[in-house]
């Protein structure tokens, strides 16, 4: 049976229906209100919405913008919207707002079919791009209370339109892109995503590889393309459809991008990866001090962190020549690491190391393992019988690292017995540094050796002789190459010198530091005294204790590469000591500079000295037979160069310092240890161990003529010309006999 109504009826039911909807529609805009005021918990203020916070990676980037690593808890770096691929932007569109340009924030047309579809059981949701990213910046977790859960909705379509009145819709979608969230692997953002499974750039993706991205965001575990091809493959496809539906792709391209499979470049990130990661962990606490010495605090008062507020660090690490000097590295350091074992084949270390066994309790008790012991409450017993128990271990070779089963406490051995090398390299005129190699293996051994101090041998004779050069002494000055006891405060000293080492006769004084002769660097030392030597090395910047005793002369004291390689500098830069740097400066999140270094410059020396003092190294070089001479015969440079070996007692630490007019390079090479070393002069001795590798790093670094290291390029001489004879010949013609010698230096 069929009931007409009336139109009077019709008229009311209509008026009623009229009702409810403006009804709900007023209820609806009065929640908004009241949201709005903050009934149900404050909106983020208008400063948020300006300067919207996630947790951002905080990168450090290279002279040429390279970004030599990052520091992040979310390995999230922020891209703009010009640095991302259409093909990104057209998928991220297809899959979750095909109206997005045309919305202000909340799609009003697609509520009521996302009711409509809930109501029959298939579960689809009506979030624009914008409401997403309102719920990614500010909303947090979502509620498991209904009620909460809607006053949530609530805060998010506010939110939403509150950014679009802000942002352009290009600003939204990049912000989208570097808010979400890819899943395991510490991926965040589109940048680190696209590093992550492509090994690639934002924009450089390609429409099956924005596809993969984005149709991850649905369920970042379940479409994990690590774990589940298979079903990642499938949702790349089903987005690849959605975005020829929307006419993104035309048929053909399609076919086409559907056939392909995955190709993933899979490099997962984490702190270590990357160049130069000594130099970035020295880098992070520097920053930290800095921050806090000069009270560098975001606008809001609140202190920055390097972890979460995006911050791009420029620093002045040139990533060619980190490069070159971690390939120098690598290529040298297992020879030697052969060479250092066969010395020690046979050899019981327990009877030849000073301290063997204190010295392994030491490393134990510095160990991961023994911390962790500790924390799990286990005595002293417990843990001497741990590691004493054979036990799966991964340990560090130059072929890579190796799974093993050992005892741990042999692992100790092994580790005490690995060879450690540094490497600092720096322009010395605006004392940029170029790299910086703090050591071998960082995963395993995160001490840095730029930084450390170790005993400095004969590396610290350019010292003296720069003290008796300022006092009138000729490096064609000649001495007899004799002991020579010095008395100071009630004591006396001479240094040794074995029969191999030593030249009898008279030598120049530039011989003498060529062929690093021990007395006669004590005869110098005993006419200048070492208080001006501490004074100069000072001022030529070494920051470590130098007591003034006549022993320094040979290098008694520590000091670190960091130091040494900054004080030869002055040799090469006129003697003017620039101070080591390696920040530029550091940009917020927004490109704003929030600090920027000048380096320290001091006077440390008079030009022609430093001049004078250059001509001395350059023996050490030039000089047949002298220390530094193989550069010559073996490595084949012929360009103009100077440099200084170093070796300390027990062959314990080998150095060499390099310098060339445009470059100042040092490095060291020994074992954790003092009390391990090589057990022999001729392998242990600073030539073998450290001047190498500046040879190999020199090589690759003259071979890039992009990086203006000029080999045709000599020491500048003094523009008022030299008052000090080098040419020996001529001095000696000058000199009224050996008696001037004699006064000279006391006999």
């Amino acid at each position: 049976m069929i009931i007409k109504l009336a139109p009077a009826d019709i008229k009311r039911y209509n008026w009623y229906l009229w009702k409810t909807v403006i009804g709900c529609f007023a209820f609806f805009i009065l929640l908004l209100l009241v949201t709005y005021l903050g009934l149900f918990g404050p909106l983020p203020p208008f400063r948020d919405l300006e300067n919207p916070k996630s947790n951002q990676a905080t990168e450090v980037l290279s002279t040429d913008n390279t970004v030599l690593g990052t520091y992040f808890i979310q390995n999230r770096s922020s891209v703009t919207y010009a640095q991302l691929s259409p093909n990104v932007i057209n998928a991220l569109i297809a899959t979750e707002d095909t109206r997005f340009y045309k919305h202000s924030g909340i799609d009003f047309q697609r509520i009521p079919s996302m009711l409509l579809y809930n109501l029959i059981g298939r579960k689809q949701g009506a979030s624009t791009i914008t409401q997403q990213l309102a719920k990614n910046l500010f909303s947090g977790p979502v509620a498991h209370n209904p009620f909460v859960r809607f006053t949530q909705k609530l805060k998010e379509w506010i939110i939403s339109i509150q950014l679009e009145r802000r942002y352009t819709k290009q600003e939204i979608v990049a912000m989208y892109l570097n808010t979400v969230d890819f899943g395991s692997y510490n991926t965040y953002g589109i940048k680190s995503a696209a590093h992550t499974y492509f090994n690639a750039t934002p924009d450089k993706l390609t429409p099956d590889q924005a596809a993969l991205l984005v149709g991850m965001l649905r369920g970042t575990a379940y479409y994990s393309p690590i774990r589940h091809p298979d079903r990642a493959l499938g949702r790349r496809n089903l987005i690849l459809s959605k975005m020829n539906k929307q006419g993104f792709l035309s048929d053909g391209q399609l076919e086409e991008f559907k056939k392909k499979p995955l190709d993933l470049d899979f490099t997962p990130m984490n702190h270590n990866d990357g160049p130069a990661p000594y130099f970035r962990a020295v880098l992070k606490q520097d920053i930290q001090k800095i921050f806090k010495e000069q009270n560098i605090v975001k606008s809001d008062g609140s202190n920055y962190d390097l972890d979460r507020d995006g911050l791009r660090i420029y620093t002045t690490i040139d990533a060619s020549m980190q490069r070159y000097a971690e390939e120098a590295q690598r290529a040298y350091m297992p020879a030697l690491q052969a060479q250092f074992n066969e010395q020690w084949k046979g050899v019981s270390r327990w009877k030849t190391i000073k301290n063997f066994k204190l010295l392994l309790d030491k490393g134990m008790m510095l160990s991961d393992r023994y911390k962790q012991l500790q924390i799990e409450g286990k005595s002293d017993e417990e843990i001497k019988q741990n590691f004493d128990t054979p036990d799966s271990l991964e340990l560090f070779t130059w072929r890579g690292n190796i799974d093993t089963v050992m005892k741990p406490i042999d692992s100790i051995v092994y580790t005490k017995m690995m060879l450690r090398n540094a490497l600092m390299s720096m322009d010395p005129t605006t004392g940029y540094i170029k790299a910086w190699v703090g050591g071998t293996d960082f995963e395993h051994v995160k001490y840095d050796q730029v930084t450390g101090t170790r005993q400095v041998g004969s590396t610290a004779k350019p010292f003296t002789y720069a003290v008796a050069i300022e006092n009138g002494f000729s490096p064609c000055l000649e001495v007899d190459n004799v002991p020579d006891t010095i008395f100071y405060d009630g004591q006396k000293w001479c240094p040794r010198s074995g029969k191999t080492e030593t030249i009898p006769g008279t030598l120049t004084l530039r011989e003498a530091l060529a062929h690093s002769q021990n007395w006669i660097t004590a005869h110098v030392m005993k006419e200048v005294g070492p208080i001006p030597v501490v004074e100069l090395a000072k001022k030529m910047g070494v920051t470590s204790e130098i007591l003034p005793y006549p022993a320094i002369c040979i290098g008694s004291f520590n000091a670190s590469v960091f130091d040494m390689t900054g004080a030869y500098s002055v040799f090469a830069n006129h003697g003017t000591w620039t101070e080591p740097t390696f920040i530029l400066r550091i940009e917020d999140k927004n490109g704003n500079v929030i600090y920027t270094h000048t380096p320290k410059v001091v006077q440390a020396m008079d030009a022609e000295h430093a001049y004078v003092m250059t001509y001395m190294l350059k023996g050490v070089v030039d000089i047949q037979g002298a220390t530094g001479n193989r550069l010559r015969w073996k490595y084949n440079f012929t360009n103009p160069m100077g440099g200084k070996t170093g070796t300390t007692n027990d062959n314990s630490d080998g150095w060499f310092i390099g310098v060339v007019p445009q470059l100042v390079t040092g490095v060291w090479t020994g074992c954790e240890d003092r009390d391990i070393h090589f057990r022999s002069e001729r392998l242990g001795e600073g030539a073998n161990t450290a001047l190498p590798i500046f040879a190999l790093y020199m090589k690759k670094v003259y071979a890039n003529q992009a990086l203006g290291i000029k080999k045709n390029v000599d020491f500048d001489a003094p523009k008022n010309g030299l008052t000090i004879q080098l040419d020996c010949g001529a001095y000696k013609q000058q000199q009224p006999g050996t008696g001037e010698v004699e006064r000279k230096l006391g006999f």
